[in-house]
């Protein structure tokens, strides 16, 4: 190097060590350059890979995709991009090529989407090498010789297999494919990371024993119940805990409003998963609005840094300074390898049916996992079959047990049965239903059809109250005719930070007898802890009823003749998505049948599924994968993008109040990161639409024209006399008269 600049020497070195294929490229503390050879990312991938895929019995299948994902880098052109900055180079389609002339085109498909996603497979017969699909490029490959191009990576290819994805049917194979490109997917991450990063952090949680044992010593002080309630809440949970040592499979939990199921439900998953050897427990619980409550359980036995609460409104920080907890949860989000898993329902089907590699990356990690579905009866049933099919796959195909908690069992026998006909379903607490009037905490009345004036001078009359209808403009209208004093109205037309303040205050005037008059949507029925003496229900699903009854009474500390659950209809009819659930309730409710009592339930359930007919895959996700799309099989991305659990005919609109403000100031400026958008959330009303059109026609909102930090389907509100701090949102701005801020 005598004689030569240090650009040129550089230059020089790179040159010579193109003979050896390097997969990444680092630079250390000194300025010096590093280099990991592909032979070592692929042994170490697949080394992590073979080790994840055991778990569900792919472990050659595991290990083969490991050794050939990268093959594709051992080429003069990838080389050139890595070390000299040279054009995006395919090195994914020649490991592709190498599994699918093994005869391995599962293997093979995860291979080639494992930085683009799964694709659509195609067919085999018609497919084209510029049509997108697998199949299509497979033949792209062929015809540019992928393979051909590559050099000796350095590793020695297993021997061969025969899939284990090759006995299965297509349903199951799709899940299994998912699967195993979790598997690699993630593995390929960490091993980058790992070389990239070094240790950032991942890792070094308790053990699942450890937490049992963390759960025993929280619950010990129950041991010794002093109440009658309180003595049947520990005969369940101890009950649940004998239940742990039975075998894997599938389960239902049905426990009583105000019977202990949250703790009742991490007894049986903590035990169980230490009878069996099991990685992690995962709750899936429907909605954001009572997940807080329910994470912060478990945090309080478990201890926080076991407990991974993932959602769109959780924030996590991976700056610079942050804690180590924090960035550890940050992380742990990626691939979700806490002890303790809390989701959303949403977060949880959509990754089951996801083809990115960011929505697939977590798959692995359910297996082998008790898998617990909290308020199991709002399982959407537009999708309920695709739903369970997923949850069937897991205890079927991977190992997990899952487990439907509720205190309203849905009728999901005959469904699970299809899906995972080698898993019977099991109660783990049969005794619950001969415990039924034990928890009973209220009484019900049935009023017939009232106006909204007569509605409000009941509620008026009322020094505590609650009343929950179906809509949003249903709430608005009953609410302006209450007194001002002590009223409360909530809905998802107010952003959520001011729904949890007020919350906050609602609570407070409860504990301290004040008069308070809440009238909500169904957002305060699921799981939220209030505890009202009267509470008024619009005719619903009979589910929804028993839901808000859990907020009349909920500490049992009123006799239960004195606090009265009123069901009404108003003149007013419901929304189109609530006509066949209050169809199924009302035929449940005939002759003045106990709304409370497991056969009306049971009754209820099997007419919503009458009513509802086969209209239980709304957009056909398991006819896709049995029979295919228009000759297409396996349509991965097709399903992706179609497959979503809430309808995405919404639009999300900012709202610039409070500390929203200054958050929207940043977007404005040109801010997109992660961290901005999750605060933001927080400041966001979810609207129609119909209702967005309206706001736009009103000249009422910033656009993704005006602001590019904006999507096509989110904007900003300019005008803030249209967002009012007790109702949220107007639902109908008058058009050409907004002022802009």
């Amino acid at each position: 190097t005598i004689g030569r600049s240090k650009e040129q020497s550089e230059s020089c070195k790179e040159r010579v060590m193109v003979l050896q294929y390097y997969a990444h490229v680092r630079e250390n503390a000194n300025g010096d350059k590093e280099y990991q050879t592909v032979a070592q990312h692929l042994t170490e991938t697949a080394e992590l890979c073979r080790g994840f895929a055991t778990v569900f019995g792919a472990k050659a299948d595991g290990e083969l995709a490991g050794l050939t994902h990268d093959i594709g880098k051992c080429t003069s052109a990838f080389q050139d991009r890595l070390l000299n900055g040279g054009s995006i180079v395919d090195h994914a389609t020649a490991g592709a090529m190498v599994c699918a002339r093994r005869g391995n085109r599962y293997v093979s498909a995860c291979v080639a989407g494992h930085h683009g996603g799964l694709a659509d497979f195609g067919n085999m017969q018609t497919a084209r090498k510029d049509d997108g699909t697998f199949y299509g490029r497979l033949l792209k490959g062929r015809d540019e010789q992928c393979l051909e191009r590559c050099g000796d990576s350095g590793v020695a290819l297993p021997p061969l297999t025969v899939s284990a994805a090759q006995k299965l049917d297509p349903l199951q194979a799709s899940f299994w494919t998912r699967m195993l490109y979790s598997c690699l997917v993630d593995a390929d991450f960490l091993n980058t990371e790992q070389f990239m990063n070094g240790e950032r952090g991942r890792g070094r949680y308790d053990d699942i024993p450890t937490l049992l044992a963390r759960l025993h010593a929280y619950i010990k002080p129950w041991r010794q119940p002093k109440t009658e309630l309180n003595r049947l809440r520990w005969e369940i949970l101890n009950t649940c805990i004998e239940a742990g040592s039975k075998p894997k499979g599938v389960y239902m939990l049905t426990v009583p409003t105000g019977g202990g199921k949250t703790v009742a439900s991490l007894a049986f998953a903590l035990r169980h998963a230490v009878e069996h050897g099991m990685q992690r427990v995962i709750y899936v619980i429907p909605y954001t609005s009572i997940i807080d409550q329910n994470a912060q359980v478990f945090r309080d036995i478990l201890g926080s840094g076991n407990v991974l609460e993932h959602h769109s409104g959780v924030q996590f920080d991976l700056s610079d300074g942050a804690p180590a907890e924090a960035v550890r949860k940050a992380l742990a989000t990626e691939n979700w390898d806490m002890p303790v898993v809390v989701t959303t329902a949403v977060q949880f089907f959509e990754s089951m049916y996801a083809a990115r590699s960011s929505g697939c990356r977590k798959l692995h990690n359910l297996a082998n996992s008790v898998i617990i579905f909290d308020e199991a009866q709002m399982l959407p049933l537009p999708h309920l079959r695709p739903c369970v099919a997923a949850m069937a796959s897991l205890a079927e195909q991977f190992g997990s047990t899952v487990v439907l908690c509720t205190a309203t069992q849905p009728s999901l026998d005959d469904l699970l049965h299809t899906y995972a006909p080698d898993c019977p379903v099991t109660e783990l607490c049969p005794q619950t239903a001969a415990l039924h009037d034990c928890f009973r905490r209220v009484t019900f009345q049935q009023v017939g059809v009232l106006t909204d004036e007569a509605l409000a001078e009941q509620l008026s009359e009322q020094r505590q109250v609650l009343c929950i209808v179906n809509s949003r403009k249903a709430a608005q209208s009953v609410y302006a005719l209450l007194p001002l004093e002590g009223s409360y109205h909530l809905s998802t037309l107010m952003i959520p930070a001011q729904r949890q303040a007020l919350l906050g205050e609602i609570r407070e005037r409860l504990r301290r007898g004040e008069p308070c008059r809440v009238v909500s949507t169904s957002l305060i029925e699921a799981g939220v802890d209030v505890d009202f003496p009267a509470v008024y229900r619009e005719l619903a699903g009979l589910d929804s009823i028993m839901q808000a009854a859990g907020r009349c009474n909920r500490e049992g500390k009123r006799p239960a003749e004195e606090s009265v659950v009123t069901i009404f209809q108003r003149i007013e009819l419901p929304p189109l998505l609530f006509q066949p659930a209050i169809g199924a309730a009302k035929e449940a409710l005939d002759d003045d049948r106990d709304p409370a009592a497991p056969e009306t339930m049971t009754r209820y359930f099997h007419s919503l599924r009458s009513l509802t007919g086969d209209a239980l895959d709304k957009q056909g996700v398991i006819k896709a994968f049995t029979q295919g799309i228009e000759g297409c099989e396996f349509p991965f991305r097709t399903v992706a993008e179609t497959f979503h659990l809430i309808d995405r005919n919404t639009y999300t609109v900012y709202i610039p109040y409070g500390e929203g403000a200054a958050l929207l100031r940043r977007l404005q400026d040109g801010e997109c990161s992660k961290e901005l958008y999750r605060k933001l959330g927080r400041y966001a009303v979810s609207v129609y639409d119909k209702h967005f059109q309206a706001l736009y026609d009103a000249g009422a909102l910033l656009t993704a024209r005006e602001a590019s930090a904006l999507d096509s389907d989110s904007a900003i509100l300019t005008d803030l006399t249209l967002y009012s701090e007790t109702t949220g949102l107007t639902l109908e701005p008058e058009t050409g008269k907004a002022e802009f801020i």
